[in-house]
């Protein structure tokens, strides 16, 4: 069974801190610390020496920890938490820890003597994520937290797994495609990508409206760009443009708690059922969530929780339309397209946040 995140059952950070700090065993298996500064992720109970408040983070998933890039502790092996020792998932581990940057296949498993399918459902089972997921997004999560951490752009390029320091401009130019010979007489579309601490975003606008805003390694974005392209009946190029320039100055200030608030314009697709859903998850305050059943309950369809998910699935344009704001009816955060450590991280930061953007205390 797939594990799924639970935000909200976790007590306040500084009682957690407090927790590794005594090496408590009272969260085990349901809480986990993530250290910035080694890239760690250990039990509480670790008895590794402890690092600094303000370079902790806690999460109650492995699967979270994994996908955000984190390796687990070897003193205190977390991944033992995860319904006993699996030998396939035991060896793969080793393999990935020893060659963290090698992009793997399902043919490097088959190599290896494994069955593709066997090595998913083992991680699956145990760590709630595919062996090859855990492996991108390792090296996505590297590049991430070094971008966080003030790191160059060239350097976070290089720990991702690209081959040079214009390999994220390389895999940028071939997700939309070669620069159009003619537009038909049509205003074109423009693409850039921006650098956040989650990741890079790409952004598309035209002169007067945002697009799409995606996380760039969201499985579903070469299939967005050209639907994108199809109903626009347009080209994409690589530029900017005002709409572009404006998000990202926005973003900027967003990551930095600075401020929650978007005024860039959107150029909205989809039907008059997800625009309506869109509109509903924009109303949700800085810092507060809803369920699916909450804004099916708002739109008034029978068939709504089902149809609330798709069309939250169907945004196009992230944090902006804020369908991380959407959880589960018990509190799981459920699906996300730019990948659920991703959504856990945006409600966290946002739960600083007070309404005007400015950073409050830890919430209590």
């Amino acid at each position: 069974m797939v594990e799924e995140i639970m935000l909200f059952d976790l007590p306040p950070e500084e009682t957690l801190y407090d927790a590794l700090l005594s090496r408590s065993t009272d969260y085990e298996g349901s809480a986990f610390a993530c250290v910035k500064t080694t890239g760690i992720f250990c039990r509480l109970s670790c008895p590794a020496r402890k690092p600094k408040r303000e370079n902790t983070i806690f999460v109650d998933s492995i699967g979270t920890c994994l996908e955000a890039g984190f390796r687990p502790c070897q003193r205190c092996r977390p991944l033992e938490t995860a319904g006993g020792k699996d030998e396939i998932v035991d060896q793969l581990m080793k393999a990935l820890d020893a060659e963290p940057d090698r992009r793997w296949t399902e043919t490097d498993l088959i190599r290896r003597g494994y069955d593709p399918s066997t090595v998913r459902r083992a991680f699956k089972r145990h760590l709630g994520i595919t062996f090859l997921d855990l492996a991108r997004h390792r090296r996505l999560g590297a590049a991430a937290r070094h971008l966080a951490d003030g790191g160059s752009v060239i350097d976070a390029q290089i720990e991702a797994g690209y081959e040079s320091p214009s390999g994220f401009r390389t895999a940028f130019a071939r997700l939309i495609g070669g620069a159009p010979a003619m537009s038909q007489g049509r205003d074109l579309l423009y693409a850039d990508w921006m650098e956040t601490p989650l990741g890079p975003m790409v952004a598309v606008g035209d002169q007067t409206h945002l697009h799409l805003l995606e996380f760039h390694d969201r499985k579903g974005l070469p299939a967005e760009l050209e639907n994108l392209k199809r109903r626009t009946r347009s080209a994409v190029a690589p530029g900017r443009t005002p709409p572009i320039e404006q998000i990202t100055a926005e973003l900027a200030a967003y990551f930095a708690g600075e401020s929650g608030a978007f005024g860039t314009p959107l150029a909205l697709g989809g039907t008059a059922f997800e625009r309506q859903v869109w509109a509903k998850l924009q109303r949700i305050p800085m810092g507060e969530t809803r369920s699916y059943g909450d804004i099916a309950c708002e739109v008034d369809t029978i068939k709504a929780v089902r149809a609330v998910a798709k069309a939250n699935g169907a945004n196009q344009i992230s944090i902006v339309i804020p369908c991380h704001r959407c959880i589960g009816a018990d509190g799981s955060l459920t699906g996300y397209g730019g990948g659920l450590w991703r959504k856990q991280w945006l409600l966290r930061h946002e739960g600083r946040m007070r309404p005007t953007g400015l950073f409050s205390e830890e919430r209590r």
